[in-house]
């Protein structure tokens, strides 16, 4: 009976190391897939920043055209203006 009972506390000992063992494994995939996320949500958010950063260029052009446009010719910038708002709006009832 006493080598039963030392049997099973080494027994119980090997379980709860390999319990520590999985709990440090677990640790460190915690902690890994954490620095993963975080460098995904950096890279999103340095994405998203050149993203605007280009609208920002893309609408200033827009408008320096449309500027132009008015200035040069207004009645075919104001024709071309009634047709894009025709087209909008029947695609908006589609």
């Amino acid at each position: 009976m006493v080598q039963s009972s030392s049997t099973s506390t080494t027994r119980g000992g090997d379980f709860g190391r390999a319990a520590d063992e999985l709990a440090d494994k677990a640790t460190n995939l915690a902690d890994k897939a954490s620095d993963q996320i975080e460098r995904s949500v950096r890279n999103v958010a340095d994405q998203s920043r050149v993203a605007t950063e280009n609208i920002q260029v893309v609408a200033e052009n827009f408008k320096t055209a449309v500027d132009k446009s008015v200035k040069d010719q207004p009645l075919t910038t104001l024709a071309v203006a009634a047709v894009v708002g025709f087209v909008v709006g029947a695609l908006w009832k589609a």
